[in-house]
């Protein structure tokens, strides 16, 4: 099998957390490949949000998304990891010898010593309103995501949904749309209230629209939206777009990693707080895919999770060897792994 990928660990997720993780595994010498089911790195950071900003990042009063993780790509270039995207783990079996071997849907084979499930709330996907015809205009007018907020300039745009990333992209939008209107069925909200009342400031404004109602048709032609039929408590409006973006969550499967073995509370994987180690030796769980008592999911908790998780797994690539914990402010061993002494 000279086609196999050998790697000591194995990371399923290539978001921020699944990314650090290269950094801390890497300070133990630990080389890492990274399967993530997306075309590019970042998880949910780069493929929903990549221009929203993000507070809780220690020392980054406001980094967004896609910086954050740019910067993460930044700090683990010393280590060198490689990658599979557009990739699903498909199967995984333990060899004789105590690695792992992953197959994905697209033949690959992967073998490691440790396994570490980075997968956030594993693949998802946008839930598609039940709009008749929708699917003709995906892509060319119906986004799920922002990618880039210059590609809504001077448009009519048309937000449905009622939860923060709606809101959020509300406020992000107006200043750049040419019109925007914001949908929900009903004019309370679960975004955040601070958001709320500026869209509600920006309405009394006449900068933007809010219609309390559905959206159930769609007209335009080759793909390109030219407007929207709202129904409402007052009958029905014809809202112009351009641009229509439904907010109706995701839907998270956990895929696969369900038939693993492993135990599971609601859809989520169990494991200690002392390693981050599922109920089987040898592979771990971090960031927003893992449950324990006190679970947060926090990108910050993930950082953590992976730190005591490199300590863990460096005693499964290298049964014996003295684990040495060192500061990178101090050590200059470190800092010569990552090209600063």
């Amino acid at each position: 099998m000279s086609d196999v990928i050998e790697t000591d660990v194995v990371i399923i997720g290539a978001g921020p957390v699944g990314l650090f993780a290269v950094f801390e595994l890497g300070l133990f010498d630990m080389k890492c490949h990274l399967v993530d089911i997306l075309d590019r790195p970042g998880g949910q950071c780069t493929e929903l949000y990549p221009e929203k900003p993000i507070y809780d990042i220690p020392a980054w009063p406001s980094i967004l998304a896609q910086d954050l993780v740019d910067k993460l790509l930044e700090q683990i270039e010393p280590f060198k990891p490689t990658y599979s995207f557009n990739r699903m783990i498909a199967g995984i079996e333990q060899l004789e010898d105590g690695r792992f071997r992953l197959s994905t849907d697209d033949q690959e084979v992967i073998e490691a010593k440790v396994v570490v499930i980075a997968a956030g709330g594993g693949s998802f996907q946008p839930k598609r309103p039940p709009i008749p015809g929708i699917e003709a205009f995906e892509n060319e007018s119906v986004f799920y995501s922002v990618r880039r907020m210059e590609a809504f300039r001077g448009e009519d745009v048309l937000i449905v949904g009622g939860g923060d990333s709606a809101l959020d992209w509300t406020l992000n939008l107006q200043p750049l749309a040419r019109s925007l209107t914001l949908v929900h069925r009903r004019p309370e909200f679960r975004a955040a209230p601070d958001s709320v009342n500026k869209m509600y400031a920006l309405q009394e404004m006449k900068k933007l629209d809010f219609e309390v109602g559905q959206v159930t048709a769609l007209k335009g032609d080759g793909g390109k939206l030219q407007s929207a039929t709202v129904k409402g408590p007052n009958g029905e409006v014809e809202v112009p777009c351009t641009r229509l973006l439904p907010f109706f969550g995701l839907t998270m499967k956990l895929g696969p990693i369900s038939d693993w073995g492993l135990e599971l509370k609601d859809n989520l994987v169990v494991v200690d707080t002392e390693k981050f180690e599922t109920t089987r030796p040898g592979i771990f769980a971090i960031g927003d895919i893992n449950w324990y008592p006190g679970k947060l999911k926090l990108i910050l908790s993930g950082f953590h999770e992976a730190a005591l998780m490199a300590q863990a797994a460096k005693r499964i690539v290298s049964p014996g060897e003295r684990v040495v914990f060192q500061y990178t402010t101090s050590s200059t061993n470190l800092q010569k792994k990552l090209g600063v002494a």
